[in-house]
């Protein structure tokens, strides 16, 4: 069963030993970052740092030509990933016989939401969310198929692995993060989620809803989980606050903006890539669900990429409505946290990994060996004979 390890660069740049310790793991494949979020990160072995701060969403390679001029365009990284961060790892890593896929993060970035604060998500109350970028924006949607390509198709990549390629809402670890006083529920999460840019007021005209009236209806429709009113959960629940006609407008509205995002992402990182290319998306087969692990329904995204890379820490029944839909080549991979005080379970590597290839998966993503300890990595490297 084939095994990919998640990496920084900075987890190999600067550090002559990292290659081969993560080769020594036995996975085969490295999926190393090039386009990233903000973020505060360990590198518990590195010979010159322990903590590497993230300040911004970032590409960790220098973008190219094809931003001059352009409003939205990627920033490069600051001094914890400086020049070509991305390149040395990457060349480093394939010296040590590791085949090298990209990890690229799009609809997440708050820095593009502070300096451009328009293409940001706005709640049904007016509150803008500035790490959630609106997808159904023109200017904001050609950002990021054109990111796509460039940081997916880096030299010397077999493929890449896309996440955050959808809607982004209020769910999101941000800065001290202090909302979870009140459990808004799967379907306070969807409703919190809703976004009433001028694109989206425009988007849900064209489903015969009035968006000043569909605000008012979101804000009544929350206002008894404000007060603590149990989330019966799910769907039913979002029909229930919002009405059957109205919530299913706002899903054809939202799900159209997102699958056609998608491929056109796809395509431009096919059009980009040499032959044999592979693309993946990180994904949740519910289709409403917003965050990195972005909703989809199985069926069509199976149709556009090559496979899915699917959240497995705590249980594999995310895998079955792929694998209910997945064709002979298609690729379900189980991600699977091996860091132990990040909630992982290195010591059960073996044995979650077959219980996923039972319910369809055909690899596993191990997430995440430069943030790993010595002794999580020690139980990887003994579990890893599941190939």
């Amino acid at each position: 069963m084939k095994a990919s390890a998640f990496v920084y660069p900075w987890d190999v740049a600067g550090d002559p030993r990292a290659p081969a310790r993560i080769a020594s793991l036995g996975a085969g494949q490295v999926t190393l970052a090039s386009a990233y979020h903000s973020t505060r990160a360990l590198t518990p072995r590195h010979p010159r740092h322990r903590i590497v701060t993230a300040e911004h969403a970032a590409v960790l390679y220098p973008p190219g030509d094809r931003w001059a001029g352009r409003a939205l365009r990627p920033y490069p990284a600051g001094r914890w990933a400086p020049g070509d961060a991305y390149g040395e790892a990457a060349g480093a890593l394939a010296a040590a016989g590791l085949e090298v896929h990209t990890w690229v993060v799009l609809a997440h970035n708050s820095r593009l939401g502070a300096e451009h604060p328009d293409t940001s998500v706005v709640n049904a109350y007016g509150d803008s969310y500035p790490w959630a970028p609106c997808i159904a924006q023109p200017a904001t949607r050609a950002y990021l198929v054109d990111l796509a390509a460039e940081a997916a198709v880096r030299p010397g990549a077999h493929g890449t692995e896309l996440e955050s390629l959808g809607w982004y809402g209020l769910q999101h670890l941000h800065a001290h993060d202090k909302t979870s006083g009140v459990g808004l529920g799967d379907a306070g999460q969807y409703l919190m989620s809703l976004c009433f840019c001028p694109s989206c007021g425009a988007g849900y005209g064209e489903q015969g809803l009035d968006p000043g009236r569909l605000a008012a209806g979101v804000r009544a429709a929350l206002e008894p989980l404000w007060r603590g009113a149990a989330d019966d959960g799910g769907w039913p629940a979002v029909e229930k606050l919002l009405g059957e006609d109205t919530a299913a407008a706002t899903r054809a509205w939202r799900d159209t903006v997102a699958r056609t995002l998608q491929e056109e992402a796809v395509a431009a990182v096919r059009a980009a890539a040499p032959e044999g290319f592979q693309v993946l998306l990180h994904a949740d087969p519910v289709p409403y669900h917003c965050g990195a692990n972005t909703g989809v329904d199985p069926a069509h995204i199976l149709s556009v990429a090559d496979g899915v890379v699917v959240p497995c820490t705590g249980g594999t029944a995310l895998l079955a409505p792929f694998a209910e839909r997945a064709g002979g080549r298609t690729v379900l991979a189980a991600n699977l946290t091996v860091v132990t005080g990040m909630g992982g379970s290195p010591g059960t590597l073996a044995a979650d990994a077959a219980r996923a290839r039972a319910e369809g998966a055909t690899e596993v993503r191990l997430y995440h060996v430069g943030l790993a300890s010595d002794d999580d990595l020690a139980a990887v490297r003994e579990a890893l004979p599941v190939r």
